[in-house]
């Protein structure tokens, strides 16, 4: 046993580091926490088989031990913040840098709240220099790796969940569309927590679909991410390259012709999905046509022909002839729009909301005054329309 001259030695040079560490990105360690494992006599953690960055460490030829708990002196004192159990592993790292030197501790899966307990605890002991290393600033997107390691685990064939296990890329198909709209809803309500909600819900499709692919030896996460980030890179040459581009049409212009000798396509229509929306796929079809001069010279050539075809949606006699005429129409709506530079399809998704909100403000009325709609006519359904519309602040339409 060591006399007292060479316990106040060791007491003299005991020295702890609490390294901050990721449970996201368990390898990622700042020069400081490598420099303190490198100079350390030993390192300690709560649970050495558990910790993240355990096998790291181990390739690394970093050693790991599991920390001690000591025995805490006198009475405990239940005004001191930290249970008897956490208490004691603080005083426990406090003996294991007393007896060996200079220790290092992984913060990890836990920990919280146990540095403050150990520097209440080197406090009072009076010959512990602790020391803290901060993981340097977590780069953007680091979350989409927890997000990642979350779907892994419930596609896991031992013990992940039964429903996500089932699912492939057709049957997760209408979840994206219906998330998608979803999201379009939340663009529109301008309410940023619910756009953060439902963009969330979106990337978890992505994700979906990308730890399918894995799982049936395709593709990964990885593959997507790199593919569009390469995408971007390719048709952004005035970013990245030696392009020139000063407009968003200029933009607009070389992403255009990148996209087309990239995908090699021959037909003016190439590449517009079939299943879009009708006012979305006219649109897209309508703008591709004009990239190669069919266009409406203004607006007023749009306008025109929206008043031909109302006559003759007018003068179809016959179910087949008025749904090919109603759909003229709206084509002829949709190229209005596009030289008023307005989205048919939002401006319909609003016209719908707009629809509805009146509609349930006139039912309200009605059911105020005891009303039941079965027993409205039509002028007074339409006298109640009108008192809705004109209670509404700047109400147009």
């Amino acid at each position: 046993m060591p006399g007292r001259v060479e316990q106040r030695r060791r007491r003299s040079h005991a020295r702890i580091v609490l390294v901050e560490t990721s449970d996201a990105l368990p390898g990622l360690l700042p020069f400081p926490a490598w420099d303190a494992l490198a100079t350390a006599d030993v390192v300690l953690t709560r649970d050495p088989a558990s910790h993240p960055a355990a096998t790291h460490l181990y390739f690394a030829g970093v050693d790991l031990e599991a920390l001690a708990p000591g025995e805490l002196e006198g009475r405990f004192d239940l005004l001191q913040p930290g249970s008897p159990t956490e208490r004691k592993l603080a005083r426990g790292l406090m003996d294991a840098a007393t007896a060996r030197g200079a220790a290092v501790y992984l913060l990890g899966p836990g920990d919280e709240g146990f540095a403050r307990l150990v520097g209440l605890e080197a406090a009072k002991l009076g010959d512990v220099e602790v020391e803290f290393v901060f993981l340097s600033q977590a780069p953007p997107g680091l979350e989409l790796l927890r997000l990642v390691a979350v779907m892994r685990r419930l596609r896991d064939p031992d013990g992940g969940c039964p429903w996500d296990l089932e699912q492939d890329h057709g049957t997760l198909a209408r979840h994206l569309v219906e998330e998608t709209y979803e999201l379009l809803d939340a663009i529109a309500s301008g309410d940023d927590e619910h756009l953060q909600e439902e963009l969330g819900d979106v990337l978890l499709q992505v994700v979906f679909h990308a730890q399918v692919a894995i799982d049936r030896g395709a593709f990964g996460i990885d593959d997507v991410a790199t593919g569009i980030a390469d995408k971007l890179v390719r048709r952004h040459p005035h970013v990245f390259a030696d392009g020139d581009a000063t407009t968003a049409d200029e933009v607009q212009a070389n992403w255009d012709q990148l996209k087309q000798d990239e995908k090699q396509r021959t037909g003016p229509f190439d590449g517009v999905p079939s299943g879009l929306p009708g006012l979305m796929l006219a649109e897209e079809l309508q703008r591709k046509a004009a990239k190669l001069g069919f266009d409406w010279r203004d607006e007023r050539e749009p306008a025109d022909r929206i008043h031909q075809e109302l006559a003759e949606l007018a003068d179809a006699t016959t179910a087949e002839e008025r749904e090919e005429e109603l759909g003229d129409l709206l084509g002829a709506v949709v190229g209005l729009a596009r030289h008023l530079h307005v989205e048919p399809e939002a401006a319909m998704r609003r016209a719908a909301a707009k629809f509805r909100t009146r509609f349930e403000d006139v039912l309200t009325r009605a059911a105020a005054r005891g009303t039941d709609p079965a027993d409205l006519d039509r002028e007074a359904w339409l006298a109640l329309w009108d008192e809705v519309k004109a209670g509404e602040t700047g109400a147009g339409g």
